[in-house]
């Protein structure tokens, strides 16, 4: 498991391209028949895929953990967004289509990942914060979340916003998970922007043309930089940072915070004019 670690507001401003990719941008994390995953010391998030094929995926703890089970201290956010298959906890199994988020409680000895059809095989985000207390495993159907819809034609950012695990649905000790579809026709995500020192912020996007990118807007809202973001890519933002987005086609992306609190609309709000 590679450790990224974060540069700091102090250090952004002199960094080239391929240094701000290096450490804001995790590549590669879906491969058919593994799971990946990367050690962010940015609130000690694990962020990860897992892309099970003709076999069954096991999720094992670590050396860099110190664990002796992945979930032993932590808790774990899990998106599907690709075929339909099954996550395995202890004793229970929970199937999944494109677009169910299932929260995984600390203490949870045994995690695996299956799909249905090796030809059209889930792919299954993860993302797990340290935690101090313990809440059930829950499963959130898509078709269960009710829709909170954003943006308008006028302003390209159109958008439905999916809460999965918060304080009004699943509980969870740290971890705030959903995500936002565009409407076709839209391109900005987040806009207007905003930062939350409280916690950190990790963008998932998927359903990105492979022909097309999204370009990521990120650090203090006076010194903006981009990373061009191809599909199933995942941009990581520290507190300090601004992360928004515009695409050259409509996409989704999954939302996950880790921090201080929980409340979704802790946000230290900008306007579209602050920028530069």
């Amino acid at each position: 498991m590679k450790i990224v670690q974060m540069a700091d507001a102090v250090r952004y401003p002199t960094m080239t391209n391929a240094e701000l990719r290096e450490t804001f941008l995790l590549e590669d994390l879906f491969r058919a028949g593994e799971i990946e995953t990367r050690y962010v010391d940015l609130d000690r998030a694990v962020i990860g895929g897992a892309v099970p094929t003709n076999s069954t995926l096991t999720l094992e703890t670590q050396p860099e953990l110190r664990a002796d089970y992945f979930l032993e201290r932590r808790e774990l956010g899990v998106l599907n967004v690709g075929g339909s298959g099954t996550v395995s906890v202890d004793s229970a199994s929970f199937a999944m289509e494109k677009l169910d988020c299932l929260y995984v409680g600390r203490g949870s000895k045994s995690v695996t990942f299956a799909s249905s059809d090796a030809t059209k095989p889930a792919v299954f985000y993860l993302l797990s914060y340290p935690a101090h207390a313990v809440y059930p495993t829950t499963l959130a159907k898509f078709n269960d979340l009710e829709p909170v819809h954003l943006g308008s034609e006028e302003t390209c950012n159109k958008r439905s916003i999916y809460k999965a695990i918060f304080l009004d649905g699943i509980r969870s000790c740290q971890l705030v998970m959903g995500f936002t579809l565009l409407a076709p026709g839209s391109n900005w995500n987040t806009m207007p922007p905003h930062t939350h020192m409280r916690r950190s912020e990790v963008y998932f996007y998927f359903d990105v043309d492979p022909s097309q990118r999204v370009l990521h807007l990120m650090g203090p809202a006076t010194e903006t930089r981009h990373l061009v973001v191809r599909d199933r890519e995942v941009a990581i933002s520290p507190g300090w940072s601004i992360h928004a987005g515009v695409g050259t086609k409509s996409y989704g992306f999954c939302w996950g915070m880790g921090g201080e609190n929980q409340r979704y609309d802790d946000m230290d709000l900008l306007t579209i004019a602050d920028l530069k």
